[in-house]
């Protein structure tokens, strides 16, 4: 066995030192690596052979690119390079876009650790409307709220957790805490800024479809991203022009719909259940059986659906008795599911489309659904200043929308709230359970998760049996098994 380090990630001004001190040099790009990687399945030579001749060759590497990515069709080709890209001075909205793609890596400004100041973007389209003032003097006053709730909260925090404020080294945790329910005022135009890794496939993919975008600033973010892209590797980002299936898919399905999408549904509740797998326990098991046997898969269902109750509860048991706190289910648990429509706030949409391997859509934030009011903004008695503010905003969208379209949503509150349909299976329930049901989750997604967990368990109490967040572990573990998992979560060691 002979294993290569073939490359790195480095610093972008890592990179033009290095140009600067070896001018002329062509080879510092990651095509290289897409044409030797390319190469592998038709070329004997060892793959570091591969990568040296590529370096050596740039402008018969791009055309190889060319042709096998483009030409035959070879798309995965170009997975193997990687960019880095900062994005700053973003709106949250547009960050919405970004994270919508499942296979790029994302870190992102919080507004639960962060101290907010009044940056926004005003864009393009609110400038050339004729409410322009209206946009600033909304969302100014959103801002002047932010920073009076969390004058309010802090103290406020403080005073619920004596024993923390104690210690210098947990304010920090408690300022979060308040900045993380005062941030329930401020606006999708607020600034934000993310790390963003992606490689060249989906780099396409994202300049792609934000062309297709209603929002300027999209359409933008996705020329910004090409100009960059082309600049070191010209040969594996091409396909980059909107096409009329990313653009128009939506318009005609609205409009076969007819007028009956215009209407008003009922308030949806905040968690149910739409569809779910009735025999997903069996389904499981069933999945188990077919790994560790020989046998084909329909023999398989009706073991699993002939055992006893007793019998399928100790075989789904043995799944579990190893699974420490950090582990999640084998990919079995990926046979069965729910289909869940959640009512969630922007805030609470931030930590949810985070969960990128489920199948997540989703209506546009709609003022008629009301907002979601953080409890201690009531307790600090600020609750009827933050309502008057909803219904406020709320107006203020209403007459942006019939200028602007689509460009009337940065207009909205962090609080506002959105419809969406979430398909989940068992094994991506458990990772969203344990981040998001422990006791340091921010508040509102843990509600959602619970509910959603407490569905799953009905639904399937075998394969949800473990469901829950880190903190409860340990207890549901002993539950089960009699016994103490052999790890700890690091805040039950504490």
């Amino acid at each position: 066995m002979r294993i290569v380090l073939a490359g790195y990630n480095l610093d972008k001004d890592v990179i033009d030192g290095l140009r600067k001190a070896s001018p002329g040099r062509l080879d510092v790009t990651p095509e290289t690596l897409s044409a030797a990687y390319a190469r592998i399945s038709r070329d004997p030579r060892p793959v570091d052979e591969l990568r040296r001749a590529a370096r050596e060759e740039v402008e018969k590497a791009r055309r190889s690119n060319r042709t096998i990515i483009f030409g035959m069709g070879h798309h995965s080709v170009a997975e193997h390079a990687v960019f880095n890209f900062d994005v700053v001075g973003v709106s949250r909205l547009a960050i919405e876009e970004i994270e919508h793609f499942r296979l790029s890596s994302y870190t992102e400004k919080s507004q639960r650790y962060i101290l907010l100041g009044n940056d926004f973007v005003v864009p393009e389209e609110i400038r050339g409307s004729g409410e322009e003032r209206l946009f600033l003097a909304t969302i100014r006053a959103q801002n002047r709220l932010y920073h009076r709730l969390f004058r309010k909260l802090r103290p406020h925090v403080f005073s619920r957790h004596p024993a923390l404020a104690a210690d210098p080294r947990r304010r920090s945790l408690l300022e979060g805490w308040a900045m993380e329910d005062a941030r329930y005022a401020v606006s999708l135009a607020t600034e934000a800024q993310l790390g963003l890794t992606t490689n060249a496939r989906n780099l396409e993919l994202m300049i792609r479809r934000f062309g297709a975008s209603p929002l300027a600033e999209v359409r933008e973010l996705g020329r910004r991203f090409f100009d960059l892209a082309r600049e070191v590797a010209p040969s594996i980002v091409l396909f980059t022009e909107p096409s009329d299936h990313d653009a128009l898919t939506y318009a005609g399905i609205r409009a076969e719909a007819g007028s009956w999408t215009r209407g008003r549904g009922l308030r949806s509740a905040r968690v149910s259940v739409v569809d779910r797998d009735a025999d997903g326990d069996d389904r499981i098991l069933a999945a188990f059986l077919h790994t560790v046997s020989g046998r084909p898969a329909g023999e398989c269902r009706k073991r699993a659906a002939s055992l006893g109750p007793a019998a399928k509860r100790e075989l789904m048991k043995k799944a579990f008795a190893r699974m420490e706190f950090y582990d999640f289910p084998p990919r079995e648990f990926e046979h069965a599911g729910l289909t869940f429509e959640l009512v969630v706030s922007a805030s609470c949409f931030a930590q949810l489309k985070r969960h990128r391997m489920l199948t997540l859509t989703g209506q546009e934030y709609d003022p008629a659904l009301s907002v979601t009011v953080p409890p201690a903004i009531d307790a600090v008695g600020a609750g009827k200043a933050f309502r008057e503010m909803a219904d406020r905003t709320a107006d203020a969208y209403a007459r942006l929308k019939t200028k602007t379209g689509n460009a009337a949503a940065y207009v909205l509150m962090n609080a506002h709230r959105r419809r969406v349909l979430l398909r989940v299976n068992l094994r991506e329930l458990y990772h969203i359970s344990r981040l998001r049901e422990d006791d340091a989750a921010q508040w509102e997604i843990r509600q959602v998760a619970a509910k959603m967990s407490a569905a799953a368990r009905k639904a399937m109490p075998l394969a949800g049996m473990l469901l829950g967040g880190k903190d409860s572990y340990p207890g549901r573990y002993n539950k089960i098994f009699g016994r103490a998992p052999k790890v700890l979560p690091p805040n039950i060691l504490k």
